[in-house]
Formats: structure tokens, C-alpha cells, sequence
């Protein structure tokens, strides 16, 4: 019997967060290795911001990518991304010098660009009404991802060496062969396309996208300064580097329960009511981390993990809201947009550290947080941007 397309088809909503987790549990070393690759190329904290440049430069090509798939099958870069991002990220060790680092960085950046468009459109087709329901399934295998790869990676490390942990890409490979056998007969596309053309989509998403943009920089400043460089500041601080993966490790871990709950919550209480608790309670908290004694570090990530990570499914669920025609486009602006901010912030946090060092960069960033809280209010209420179905 055929299911409405009202349902939240929960099998295939699985499989696909499922795909999310192996395939972030890869991109998520490169935070784990940065103080192994700092030292062993001696790296100023500027270009060791640089790797979150070239993985997030494909990005660049996330809109086109997104108006692509509003029209072509392109179920197969979602299969086989994992499998191509395990095997780069576990060959960055064996990287002989930084340009070669920067081509396998590069390369897993692409995988994840095609992955992150493509299969968030996958999950919107499969979760019914409930869209915010879904995003936060999808979020929460990332953030799951991102709390047990530091993890993986130093135990890869610690078993191998840094230089030969290649083995741990088998992980992956089975993944897009798994991935493979579920989703060769999906329909990976958003089904019911009525813009044509990025210019037309644009038309129709800037008064979503441009206040959308400036929380996400506001985001980004946080998100920059704790997942690129808590590792590195924990180990710079005197930890050891398996303190600083478990640190990085206890915030992606409540940023699952985060992601889980803050898009779940956001069906039922609006989109901006999450993100106006959820961003300033995130800076607040980034603040008190740093001047926390060292009892108190662990319990403020794990609150700070839960409001920092709850606002990126409510910002997806809400570009799904108001994008029903054109979800590939959307989304592959979206995450465009996303990733560029990101690694541009990431790099400009990096430099602040350089100049300074790393907890005022990490102060800096904090305050910025407090700047896209009153943008939330030029968000649109309801799915007014494109006309419905």
C-alpha cells in the first residue's frame, strides 16, 4: 500500500541520516588531526585555518549543483560520497607536503559539497509535513558523526600511526556499498520543480536568504572557533591531544540531542522562537567556557553543544518551508552560502590567533554571536516565497 506524502516514512529517513553519519564521521578528522599536522608541518594557526578553505571551496558550486539536481538524477553522488571522503581524509597522514594535504582536503570538500546538497532533498520527499522532524534526524547522524570521529581518529591514530591510519577507511567504502544496494532505485530529486533557473530561484529566496545569511556569519564565528579549533586550543592550554578529541567529542554529542530536538521543537513552537533562545544562550555559554575553571568546562559544552547545534535544522527546515518548487536550488544555495561563510570565518578566527592568540579569538567570536539575534525578527513567518503546491 502506498504510503501519503503526508508521512514520515521513517525507514527511509534513516537510511539516509545513516549515509550522513558514516560520511561526517570522515570530514569530521580533519578538527582531531590539526595539531598533528600543525606540528608536522609547522604551521602557523593562519594556514592550519587555510584546510577549512579548500574543503569548503567546492561549496562555491553548491547552487549550481542544487539547480542541477531540480532536473537531473543524481542519486549516485550521494552513494558513493562517503566512500570518497573516507579515503582522503584517512590518506591526509601520508600527505608528503601542504600542497599535496590541500588536493586531498580539497577532493573530500567536493564529496561533501554533492553530498550535503543532494541528500537533504532526499529527506524533505521522505518526511511528510514534519519537515522540521526531519531535518533534525538528518542533523543529529552529522552531529553523531562529528562526536564519535575525533574519537576514531586518534584511536586510528593511536593503532596505525598518524601516517599510516589509512586502513580506517573500510568504514566508509562499506557504507556507499550499503548506500548503493538502498538507494539505487530512489528518486533523489525534488519532484514538482516550477522555477527555472537560478536567477528566477534567487528572485524568489532573497528575502529568505538575506537575513538568513547574516545569522549564519553570526553562527559561523562560533561554530568556526569551537569545531575547527577546540582540540588545538585544549592541547595549547596544556591538555593532552586525547583531552582535546574528547573535549570536541562531549560537544558534537550534545549537539545530536541538539539538532534532535531544536527542529522537532521548532514544528511546534516557530522556527524564530528556537533560534531566539538557542543564539544568544550559545554565546553566553562560549563565553563562560572560557573563563570556567577546569571542573566546569565539560558540563558548559555540553549545554553549550545543545543550543549551538540546535539552530542549523530550524534554518534548514525553514529554507524547506519556503522553497517547495525549487528545494534542490535552495538547498544547494543554502549550503553554499553556509560553507563559504564558514571556512571564510574559520580563516579570519585563525588570523585573530595568529595576531593575538587563541582565547581572544575565541572571545571575539563569542560577541559575534550576540550580532545576528535581532535578524532573527526579518525572517519570513510563513511560506510565503514561492507558491505553494
Amino acid at each position: 500500500m502506498n504510503r501519503k506524502e503526508s508521512d514520515f516514512q521513517y525507514s527511509k529517513v534513516l537510511i539516509i541520516s545513516g549515509g550522513h553519519f558514516a560520511h561526517d564521521v570522515y570530514s569530521s578528522f580533519l578538527a582531531a588531526f590539526l595539531p598533528l599536522l600543525i606540528s608536522k608541518f609547522e604551521l602557523s594557526m593562519t594556514l592550519a585555518a587555510s584546510f577549512t578553505i579548500f574543503f569548503r571551496l567546492p561549496s562555491l558550486f553548491n547552487p549550481l549543483i542544487g539547480v542541477i539536481s531540480d532536473r537531473l538524477d543524481m542519486r549516485r553522488w550521494v552513494i558513493w560520497a562517503p566512500a570518497v571522503t573516507a579515503v582522503t581524509m584517512s590518506l591526509t597522514g601520508m600527505a608528503p607536503n601542504y600542497a599535496s594535504l590541500c588536493i586531498l582536503i580539497f577532493v573530500a570538500g567536493m564529496s561533501s559539497s554533492f553530498f550535503h546538497v543532494l541528500a537533504p532533498v532526499m529527506i524533505v520527499r521522505d518526511s511528510g509535513n514534519d519537515l522540521g522532524k526531519g531535518m533534525s534526524f538528518w542533523m543529529t547522524a552529522g552531529e553523531l558523526a562529528r562526536t564519535l570521529g575525533p574519537l576514531i581518529a586518534v584511536w586510528s591514530v593511536s593503532l596505525w600511526g598518524f601516517e599510516k591510519n589509512f586502513p580506517v577507511m573500510a568504514g566508509g567504502v562499506i557504507a556507499s556499498a550499503f548506500l548503493y544496494l538502498a538507494l539505487k532505485d530512489a528518486n533523489p530529486g525534488s519532484g514538482s520543480r516550477t522555477v527555472d533557473g537560478f536567477k528566477q530561484a534567487w528572485r524568489s529566496l532573497r528575502s529568505l536568504m538575506i537575513p538568513l545569511t547574516g545569522i549564519m556569519i553570526s553562527r559561523a564565528f562560533m561554530v568556526a572557533a569551537f569545531v575547527t579549533f577546540l582540540p588545538t586550543y585544549m592541547v595549547a592550554s596544556g591538555k593532552s591531544l586525547w583531552i582535546g578529541g574528547v573535549s570536541l567529542s562531549v560537544l558534537e554529542c550534545s549537539g545530536a540531542l541538539g539538532t534532535f530536538f531544536g527542529g522537532t521543537l521548532s514544528d511546534r513552537v516557530g522556527r524564530q522562537a528556537v533560534l531566539a533562545v538557542a543564539m544568544p544562550a550559545s554565546s553566553a555559554l562560549m563565553l563562560a567556557f572560557l573563563y570556567a575553571s577546569d571542573w566546569m568546562i565539560f558540563p558548559i559544552l555540553l549545554l553549550l553543544g545543545c543550543t549551538l547545534f540546535a539552530i542549523t535544522p530550524v534554518n534548514l527546515a525553514i529554507v524547506q518551508d519556503n522553497s517547495r518548487h525549487c528545494r534542490g536550488t535552495a538547498n544547494g544555495l543554502f549550503m553554499g552560502i553556509s560553507f563559504v561563510t564558514t571556512a571564510l570565518v574559520t580563516f579570519l578566527v585563525g588570523w585573530l590567533a595568529d595576531q593575538f592568540d587563541l582565547k581572544t579569538a575565541f572571545t571575539v567570536s563569542a560577541l559575534f554571536g550576540f550580532a545576528g539575534i535581532p535578524i532573527i525578527l526579518f525572517l519570513p513567518k510563513s511560506s510565503t516565497l514561492v507558491s505553494k503546491e
